[in-house]
């Protein structure tokens, strides 16, 4: 798979990232260790998680997902094959929502304990502290860095502000800046990112990895209704989506994939490979079908009409 500079770092990434948010909570270990062998064989080595996935499952204090992942590295020795992005500043049992010098400092060592990894290759700020100084917070970040056990930083559900005055500071201080966002993007949810974000973007040329980039699963044409998502694990995340304008989402994707002779995940996911600043949408899957439809959206010819027809109808 051809692999692309992630914004102005270093770091070779596919076209794809994949979401660990689904290790420890959709699929069990033992699938999981399945499936980031099939993530590996087939060249998708940039993976994404966080401190705090999965806590909301029942049972779950978080932490399982990155436990994971480091028992797939120990067994695998592939450590240092994979791009690894993990996120410090959400809450999980035994531990608060914080962007403080402490949380983040503890944060990244017991991540790494987890890992079982001695760096992280990007490291989120998953969630905005306002009652922590923007000083502190990327001083602490940057000791990270300077110690060797972060090489690059993003933010995640920051204000297209805070980070802009993030790397501001980071600037006058001679310290590293946030380099990538991880923002909410798919074609349902477009307008913060395009209204607020993009701008910020193209200023401080920053990588862009979309998150929840087929909006849950409800592009993936698999609910013809709300009915549908009853008892699934992600039907409280589902609900609103169905709606006038998500059905007129939908059924575009679903002409498009027609003609394509193609599942509507691979469009939803090419839509956003198509965009003009290049975006590298975080994707799940828990069977090798569903991992192979997202790998083969990489390669989907959208023409202009397609394109103009999922526009028109994911108008707000």
């Amino acid at each position: 798979m051809k692999k692309y500079v992630l914004g102005k770092s270093d770091l070779y990434v596919p076209k794809l990232c994949f979401g660990g948010n689904v290790f420890g909570w959709t699929l069990d270990e033992r699938a999981s260790m399945r499936m980031l062998d099939a993530l590996y064989d087939n060249d998708l080595t940039f993976i994404d998680t966080a401190n705090n996935y999965s806590h909301w499952v029942q049972g779950n204090s978080g932490g399982e997902s990155e436990a994971i992942l480091g028992k797939w590295f120990r067994e695998s020795k592939k450590r240092h094959d994979i791009v690894l992005s993990t996120k410090v500043g959400g809450s999980m049992q035994g531990v608060e929502r914080s962007l403080s010098r402490q949380a983040i400092i503890q944060g990244v060592d017991a991540s790494l304990m987890r890992l079982r990894t001695d760096y992280i290759d990007l490291y989120f700020s998953h969630h905005d502290d306002l009652d922590t100084p923007i000083e502190e917070t990327m001083e602490a970040f940057n000791h990270l860095l300077k110690v060797g056990k972060v090489r690059y930083l993003g933010a995640s559900n920051l204000s297209a502000d805070r980070i802009e005055r993030s790397n501001a500071i980071a600037r006058t201080k001679g310290w590293a800046e946030y380099i990538a966002l991880q923002p909410l993007y798919n074609l349902y949810d477009r307008s913060k990112y395009e209204q607020e974000y993009q701008p910020l973007v193209d200023k401080e040329k920053l990588a862009v990895m979309s998150y929840f980039a087929l909006a849950s699963g409800f592009l993936s044409g698999k609910y013809d209704s709300i009915e549908d998502t009853y008892g699934i694990a992600r039907e409280e995340m589902l609900k609103d989506y169905f709606s006038e304008r998500g059905t007129r989402i939908l059924n575009a994707i679903k002409v498009v994939a027609q003609r394509h002779n193609v599942t509507c995940s691979e469009v939803a996911i090419a839509w956003q490979l198509f965009q003009e600043y290049r975006i590298i949408p975080i994707v799940s899957a828990t069977t090798q079908q569903q991992l192979n439809s997202l790998l083969n959206s990489i390669n989907l010819p959208l023409t202009t009409e397609d394109m103009l027809l999922l526009n028109s109808a994911s108008e707000l």
